[in-house]
């Protein structure tokens, strides 16, 4: 058996964070459209959703953080860590609001963004891998 390291423990809890992250966002925006015909269930999964999303989002942060001072990244590397990062405050701000729109076109248009900017800053981020 393979001796486990910081890094691996570091790795693990980014991709984690990423599953929940990413994969919670296209998961619920799948669910939402089933979910509409009940009165308040969207609002609700949304709600239990971001119990979730916000403290992997913030773990997504620190552990990124973390993954940054850890490695010493130069050239073609460092330029898709910039264009990751790009990304990743695309994900989190059209995440925070899409988390306070009001109408469907807000709703639909910030729910889209941070979708979008999370699946490209995981594709960036596996390109770093």
């Amino acid at each position: 058996m393979l001796a486990v390291t910081t890094a691996d423990v570091r790795i693990f809890l980014h991709v984690l964070a990423a599953t929940i992250w990413v994969g919670g966002q296209i998961t619920l925006g799948a669910l939402v459209p089933a979910l509409r015909g009940y009165e308040g269930v969207t609002k609700a999964a949304a709600r239990r959703f971001n119990a979730i999303a916000w403290p992997a989002f913030a773990v997504l942060v620190l552990t990124g953080g973390w993954n940054i001072a850890a490695d010493d990244l130069g050239g073609a590397a460092q330029r898709t860590l910039e264009v990751k990062l790009v990304f990743v405050v695309l994900s989190g701000a059209a995440a925070f609001l899409h988390a306070r729109a009001r109408s469907k076109a807000g709703l639909a248009v910030w729910g889209a963004l941070g979708a979008l900017g999370a699946l490209l800053a995981l594709f960036f981020g596996v390109q770093l891998g």
